[in-house]
């Protein structure tokens, strides 16, 4: 749509970079008010989230990478251009996750109140980060001729050029404020740490297979082009989550 916000002289910021950028400083703005309210050293949490950013960029790049290996392999510097755009959130979310395991324990922070703090404030910063996506034309959608489809035109776009698509990175930012929204409403009433965390997984990993359904961008398939990679993965985080949130609430009532 606008890939490109401005430039000064030989300088060009990336609307795709400046969204990300914003997502990330209003997650850790919200995970230190919350780990505040917690009891938790909010500075702690700041060094935290530093290495889950980082983290969480290598991992989404790297799966995009592999995904779209044929590409890379023709032009291997593209690699290395995420500030135009091609993360992959469940490849940052695994990487993200183990960083803060490791992390975690080396600080000696209570796991899954930490956890909560992050379900909580991920959603908040990948709605600024799938604002970015929206921008640089990255995870578009599929054609279609809804009154709400949009068209992109310009020529540095990832996604086709003057072609009614789905918005997808739209619905993805409805779907993240409303997880978050919805995470907010539910902090009071969790019954156990890490609650939030799975209710997190679990929203989450369903709302972004049904998302999947109307992508357009190469996803990579599985069970002969069924369901996406970020499908199965969703799918099985969701299962997992649900699982584990039975358990825990069926030994909470013992």
């Amino acid at each position: 749509m606008f890939p490109v916000l401005f430039e000064i002289g030989p300088v060009t910021v990336y609307t795709y970079g400046f969204f990300v950028a914003a997502g990330a400083l209003a997650a850790i703005v919200f995970a230190r008010a919350q780990a505040r309210r917690w009891g938790i050293d909010p500075d702690r949490i700041t060094d935290l989230c530093f290495f889950l950013v980082i983290a969480a960029i290598v991992g989404s790049r790297l799966f995009y990478v592999a995904i779209n290996g044929d590409y890379f392999i023709a032009n291997p510097l593209e690699v290395f251009k995420i500030w135009s755009g091609g993360l992959v959130f469940y490849g940052g979310f695994v990487a993200a996750l183990m960083t803060a395991v490791i992390f975690i324990r080396a600080h000696g922070l209570p796991f899954w109140l930490t956890a909560d703090i992050a379900a909580m404030a991920v959603p908040l910063g990948h709605a600024f980060g799938r604002l970015g996506c929206f921008f640089a034309g990255c995870c578009h959608g599929s054609q279609c001729d809804l009154p709400w489809a949009v068209t992109f035109h310009d020529a540095h776009s990832l996604a086709p050029l003057n072609t009614p698509i789905h918005p997808t990175q739209l619905y993805s930012v409805a779907a993240n404020l409303a997880i978050f929204g919805l995470l907010l409403l539910l902090r009071s009433k969790r019954r156990f740490e890490g609650q939030l965390f799975l209710y997190y997984v679990l929203f989450y990993g369903i709302i972004r297979s049904f998302i999947e359904i109307f992508r357009g961008d190469d996803r990579g398939a599985f069970l002969a082009g069924v369901l996406s990679v970020s499908q199965v993965m969703g799918l099985s985080a969701a299962a997992a989550a649900l699982v584990l949130m039975i358990w825990m609430l069926q030994k909470q009532g013992k």
